[in-house]
Parts: C-alpha cells; structure tokens; sequence
C-alpha cells in the first residue's frame, strides 16, 4: 500500500494536507476557546483572532508593516491553530498610512502579494481578513523603533527626505494630535469623498484577493475616531461639533458604502470605547466632552440598525496624547473588557470581541463563558508565543489538532 505525503489541493506550492483542519478539537473538555463560530457564513475554528505584525493591541503608535515581513508572520499563526488571522493597518490612500512603510490597498499592483498570503492561509485551513485605515491625523510619522532613535520630546514627523508627505496630512479638525506630531488640514466634503470612494475600491481589491472578513479600523485616534470624537473634531457643520448626529455622519455613510460592496461577507469594525481624556464624558448640561462607553454604545446600535456590522472589535484610546487609564492600576489582563462587556449587554445580538494584554488562556475562557465577549482577540501574547492555542488547549484539558509539522511535539 502506497503512503504519499497529500498535498493541499490547488495550492501554489506544496503544503501538507491537514485532515482534520489545524485546530480541531479531538478530544477532552471543549472549552468556549475551542468552539467553532460561524459569522455570516463564514465558520472560523475557533472564537480567538490574532493580527500579522501590526497587532491587535499594540500600544497606540503602531510600527511599519511590510509585505514580507507580514508573510513569514502569517505562516506562522496561520500553521499554528488560530482562529482567523487578520493583516492590520492597511492603508486605502497612500496619505492615510501611519508610516512610510505600512502596508497599503490603494493600487492593483498591491493585490498580488497579499493574494499570496491569503492563499497559503487558506492552504492551512485559516481564516484570514485584513484591516482597512486612514490613520488621519496620526499619518505621516515615523515607525516607534525610530521614534526611539529620536528620542522623547523630539519631532516624530516624518518629512519628505524620510519618505514622509507632512504637508498632506488630513483630519476632521485642523488639530494636531501633539506638538510632535504633523499640523493636520481640515477635510473638505470632497476629501471626505475621495476617502469614502478609496475604502470602496480597496473593498472591490479585498473581493478579488479572496478575504474571508474586513475589518474597518475605527480606533485608536485615526480618521474615523477622530470624527467621532468631539476631542478631535470641532467642526461646525453637518459633520462635527457637538452633536453626536452629527460626528457620526460621515463615519456611519462610509461603513454604509463598504458594506454595500461586501454584503456578503462578514464584516467588523474597530472602535475605541473612550478617548480616556480627563473628566466625564458629558457636562452636567447634556454636552459631550468626550468620547466614551455611553456615545459607542449608540452608535453601536446605529450600525446594527442600519445591518453595517457583523462583529465589534472593542479597543479604546490613543485619541487624547494626555490620556489616563483610570483607574492606572487596574492596567493588566484584559483591562478593555468591561467596555465589551456593556456593548454585548446593551446589544445581545451583537458578535463582540474583547482585546487588551489578554494572555491567560483560563482567564480568556472565562470571558466567553461569562458572556462578557464572544471573540477574543490576542496580539503580543501571539508573537510571544505563537503555539499558544495548542499549549492553553493543553492548560484548559482539551486535545486540538496541531500541525501535521508539529504534531509529534504536542
């Protein structure tokens, strides 16, 4: 009887048939980590996600992302049983990157290589999706390895000798984000077009890839947050000021037009509950202050009105440069899932993920069985230890299926 080494089906070079997929449970307890979930159609192994190099919950300045670089990343996480992987910070217009080199899907010429990485995720039986941005404001900087060379309290602008474009950096308000940080010009509504119809055609280039999910990264003090956010956005017309109608208009009309273009399949979005600014989120009078849980909550609800969300990726800050996490010392495993934990209350129906330093795999396991989040999201833990589903598999009792690579380790 002959014995062959199966090849994936299809696939560009070969890879090892994996049958089950990686990440099936075989054996043991089921822990909610390990239970399949199914978003519009589209089933993902297991309810935990991890981010290729510009991870989930990086601290608020995120560093470059290269093509390459994205790709070894993605064999990595993508062999090792995760649930989905999802390519973070990818820019739809080349002033909306972070940094010189992040990653972008503005042009057809950026298809074919991210092409090559949802393929070899697929040949492994993981789902992949990628993250749309404009980082607004926070655009044109310099990655946070050479922000250190600079040192604190230096100009982090990357000028044009750098590869940088400071004087095309735009925002809702002509507000900087810092003194170290670019002078932002206020956005015009044809701005404001030129960026929804950039989302729309990056979303048309995701289609011809082959994505699994899209997710539109509404966080951290990026172009979407900085509209929602009175902090960042002082406009006085139909866009801004301090009317919550109004500060979610333009943000609320793009998600509509991407999820025009990707009806059907999943999609996420990313938002930061708070701006984590000093004081309350709204004046004794009514005004709002700030952004927080109270105005994410709403405008949550507006979007499932609207059937603009399929899951809800719960971060918070990096919109207010003195931010304060109150209280300080309660910084630590999953830190950000009370804010998850009043979105999912206030909208059941709702698939929401929970992020933030989140490295026990009994303490993960728990948010889920508790109801606080359906989805976790882990980031530096996954680089740390990029076989951490199969070792918290081993801590929570349960046998999944590793690798054919690396099933003898397991």
């Amino acid at each position: 009887m002959a014995h062959i080494n199966t090849p994936v089906p299809g696939a560009r070079e070969y890879y090892p048939l994996n049958e089950p997929a990686i990440g099936t449970h075989q054996g043991g307890e089921q822990p909610e980590l390990f239970k399949p979930l199914e978003i519009k159609g589209v089933t993902f192994q297991e309810p935990y996600f991890c981010g290729i190099l510009r991870c989930a919950n990086i601290a608020l300045m995120m560093g470059t992302q290269r093509i390459g670089i994205s790709f070894i990343s993605g064999q990595g996480f993508a062999t090792r049983g995760v649930g989905a992987v999802c390519v973070e910070a990818t820019s739809v217009v080349p002033e909306g990157r972070i940094s010189p080199e992040d990653a972008g899907l503005w042009t057809d010429s950026q298809i074919a290589p991210l092409k090559r990485i949802v393929e070899f995720s697929h040949a492994q039986g993981t789902k992949i999706g990628i993250q749309l941005a404009h980082a607004g404001r926070k655009a044109s900087t310099y990655a946070p390895w050479v922000k250190e060379k600079a040192g604190h309290g230096a100009s982090w602008v990357a000028q044009e000798n750098e590869n940088g474009w400071p004087n095309n950096v735009y925002a809702p308000s002509a507000i900087p984000w810092s003194e170290t940080y670019p002078n932002p010009k206020e956005m015009t509504e044809q701005d404001m077009k030129y960026v929804e119809d950039a989302f729309v055609a990056a979303t048309k280039r995701c289609k011809e890839i082959g994505f699994d999910f899209i997710e539109v990264h509404g966080a951290h003090g990026y172009l979407i947050h900085e509209f929602v956010s009175p902090i960042s956005n002082t406009r006085t017309d139909q866009y801004g000021g301090p009317l919550l109608e109004n500060r979610l208009r333009f943000p609320t009309r793009l998600l509509q037009r991407i999820c025009e273009e990707w009806k059907d399949k999943p999609l996420f979005v990313r938002i930061s509950a708070t701006d984590w600014a000093e004081g309350p989120e709204k004046s004794e009078d009514g005004t709002w202050l700030q952004w927080g849980i109270e105005q994410s909550t709403l405008w949550v609800g507006k979007m499932l009105s609207l059937g603009v969300i399929d899951l809800l990726d719960v971060s918070s800050g990096g919109n207010w440069v003195k931010q304060k996490i109150s209280p300080s010392s309660n910084i630590g495993h999953g830190y950000q899932v009370p804010f998850a934990e009043t979105i999912k209350k206030a909208h059941p129906s709702l698939i929401v993920g929970a992020v933030g330093m989140i490295t026990d795999p009994v303490i993960a396991e728990s948010y889920l069985k508790d109801g606080k989040a359906d989805v976790v999201f882990l980031a530096r833990e996954l680089m740390r230890n990029p076989h951490w589903a199969l070792a918290a598999a081993k801590t929570l009792g349960a046998k999944i299926k590793a690798a054919n690579q690396y099933d003898r380790a397991w």
